[in-house]
C-alpha cells in the first residue's frame, strides 16, 4: 500500500509563492506517473499538473502553465509542485496521486492513490 503525505500549504498574499512536496512511503512512486490535483471550496476536484514516470513528461493545467511547476526528487520518493505568483482562485486543498498502472490519463478517475491533501489560501 502506498502512502501519500502532502506538505508545505498554508495562507499567503497574491503574487506570492508555495511549494507543495508530496512525500511516499518507498520507492514504488518512482516508476509510475504523479499528478496533483485540487479542490476549491464548493468545487469539483480539478486537475493541476502531472509528471511521468521518467520526469521527462510534464504536463500542467492551461489555469496555471507559466506559474506552477512540477518536480520531482526519486532519491528522497517526493514529488513537488512550485507554485509562483499565486491567484485567489488558487484557493483550495491540492492533494497528490500516483497514476494508476497502464492509465492513459491525468484524469482523477485516473489515480489509484491519494494524499490526504494540503490546503493553499490565497488572500487579494
Amino acid at each position: 500500500q502506498v502512502q501519500l503525505v502532502e506538505s508545505g500549504g498554508g495562507s499567503v498574499q497574491a503574487g506570492g509563492s508555495l511549494r507543495l512536496s508530496c512525500a511516499a512511503s518507498d520507492r514504488t512512486i518512482n516508476t509510475y506517473g504523479m499528478g496533483w490535483f485540487r479542490q476549491p471550496p464548493g468545487k469539483e476536484r480539478e486537475f493541476v499538473a502531472a509528471i511521468s514516470w521518467s520526469g521527462d513528461g510534464i504536463y500542467g493545467a492551461d489555469s496555471v502553465k507559466g506559474r506552477f511547476t512540477i518536480s520531482r526528487a526519486n532519491a528522497n520518493n517526493t514529488v513537488y509542485l512550485q507554485m509562483n505568483n499565486l491567484k485567489p482562485e488558487d484557493t483550495a486543498v491540492y492533494y497528490c496521486a500516483k497514476s494508476r498502472p497502464g492509465s492513459r490519463t491525468w484524469a482523477a478517475d485516473g489515480m489509484n492513490y491519494w494524499g490526504k491533501g494540503t490546503l493553499v489560501t490565497v488572500s487579494s
